[in-house]
């Protein structure tokens, strides 16, 4: 536990892509191994090759990347920008990523990435965001509900992670 009034969150710089790409591969561990207990893990990004993804998204803000700190550690991020989703939109924004350490969950860094991105797509001039969440992830579902998404149950999708199909939601909200 850590004492809430010491977390910061700031713009990303090229030096955090390293810890970006750490957490999110250790919130997607942790989050896979609840949704799927006693099965093998399904081969997610390299490391190598998620650090490369996010060094570039920081250089070019696509997307657009906040770090959640205490002291000097990043412990959580978000990435946000307009919606990838085919026919929406210009004023539809979207959140690409968002994770927190596992040691650091149910402990604020979640919500208040969510903050600033929220004031980030409204600085942009976008009304609405929405974002997509792997069905078992109970976590992750629960997080979107209390900051008030919505989930649009239509909009159910699988993807490919690795090997193993995972069924996404649609949630969305308005910013306003």
């Amino acid at each position: 536990m850590f004492d809430i009034s010491t977390l910061e969150v700031r713009r990303a710089v090229e030096r955090d892509a390293k810890a970006i790409a750490q957490i999110q591969a250790s919130a997607s561990q942790s989050a896979f191994k609840a949704q799927f207990p006693g099965e093998a893990m399904p081969e997610f990004d390299s490391l190598k090759k998620s650090q490369a993804y996010w060094r570039e998204a920081i250089e070019f803000s696509d997307p657009q990347v906040f770090v959640a700190t205490i002291g000097e550690d990043v412990v959580g991020f978000v990435g946000y920008d307009r919606s990838r989703d085919p026919k929406t939109p210009a004023t539809m924004g979207e959140i690409w990523a968002l994770f927190a350490l596992p040691s650091h969950w149910g402990q604020g860094v979640g919500l208040a990435l969510w903050d600033a991105a929220r004031d980030g797509l409204a600085e942009e001039g976008c009304t609405k965001v929405t974002a997509w969440v792997p069905l078992g992830y109970e976590r992750a579902l629960r997080f979107f509900d209390m900051a008030g998404f919505k989930r649009e149950m239509t909009s159910i999708k699988t993807v490919l992670v690795g090997l193993t199909r995972i069924e996404e939601i649609r949630f969305k909200r308005d910013l306003t």
